[in-house]
């Protein structure tokens, strides 16, 4: 299947689709990852993974574009929820250069950037994943597996 939004559905219990994502969960507040809950995954799910991108970035990096603030992967089909500062999951590394969630923080003066949350229902588990996998590098491997999927927008502009 191609990247196409399913019926997946991704909320939080903390900010609306399309509106602000509090401070507590940027990089000027305490840098937490945020709740997330979601449902209607379609039937076969085995697992999921979640990426939090900004494509509002300024800078093009190592041939992608946006900034990727959060890769998490190996997210039981089991679960439908997470809790904010999650440790379910294993932790890939975000543009910042680290393990887990980055919060936002776009450059001072740039205005609003808006940060994707991305949900993939996979059709097998990624357990077999080592942590530290960039997002490239994780898509390739989950690609073949997609059944479907769906996103989150918030809104961060910094204080």
């Amino acid at each position: 299947m191609a990247f196409a939004l399913s019926t997946l559905r991704l909320t939080s219990p903390v900010f609306e689709d399309g509106g602000a994502i509090p401070a507590r969960h940027t990089g000027e507040g305490d840098d937490i990852s945020p709740a997330l809950v979601w449902q209607g995954a379609p039937e076969g799910t085995r697992g999921f993974a979640l990426i939090c991108h900004d494509p509002d970035a300024p800078l093009v990096q190592n041939g992608t574009y946006g900034f990727v603030h959060w890769v998490l992967y190996n997210i039981p089909a089991s679960v439908t929820s997470l809790e904010e500062a999650t440790r379910v999951g294993t932790r890939g590394k975000n543009d910042f250069g680290k393990l887990g969630y980055g919060g936002p923080m776009p450059p001072e003066g740039h205005g609003a950037h808006r940060y994707y949350f991305w949900l993939l229902a996979l059709d097998k588990p990624t357990d077999d994943l080592p942590e530290g996998l960039k997002i490239h590098d994780l898509l390739v491997k989950v690609e073949p597996h997609l059944l479907g999927m769906n996103r989150l927008v918030g809104i961060y502009q910094r204080g």
